[in-house]
């Protein structure tokens, strides 16, 4: 049978420096990339859109996935990099605490992507409102640290 949902219990672990680095893709059509580059989208620029909502999103981790503790963060840094294919945003997020900050910055990721998406579907869309082109894709940890406890 299986177990009941819970939150674990992280009360006996020790404080520690926690570090986590996400990064995902968004693939737009060539056009769209274009538009970006000359600031020519017409809900603004997608990449500072994309910094606003990773950060915002960090700090609402734990109200959208309800196992997750809410976190003291000590830094975000969101990054959105355009190249001719689309955009990849990787997020650094970093906290003194009992558990990891893996989710946080993922969820960043995640956020940031769709916020993309959001800002550019006008320009993605075919004429029958589909969106042959766009994908996000390869969403993960590209590294995690632990350092010692924290006196």
């Amino acid at each position: 049978m299986p177990s009941e949902i819970k939150q674990v219990d992280v009360s006996g672990k020790p404080l520690v420096k926690r570090t986590a680095v996400a990064r995902g893709f968004i693939k737009l059509r060539r056009e769209t990339v274009e538009r970006i580059r000359l600031g020519g989208i017409e809900k603004g620029d997608p990449l500072q859109l994309a910094r606003l909502a990773g950060i915002n999103s960090v700090k609402l981790t734990s109200l959208l996935l309800p196992l997750c503790h809410p976190l003291r963060l000590d830094y975000v840094e969101v990054n959105p990099k355009i190249n001719d294919q689309g955009v990849e945003v990787e997020v650094l997020v970093e906290a003194t605490e009992r558990t990891g900050v893996e989710m946080e910055a993922l969820t960043a990721v995640c956020i940031a992507l769709l916020n993309i998406w959001d800002a550019v579907k006008k320009y993605e869309k075919t004429v029958d409102g589909q969106y042959p082109d766009t994908v996000i894709t390869d969403i993960r940890v590209v590294r995690k640290v632990k350092n010692d406890a924290v006196s």
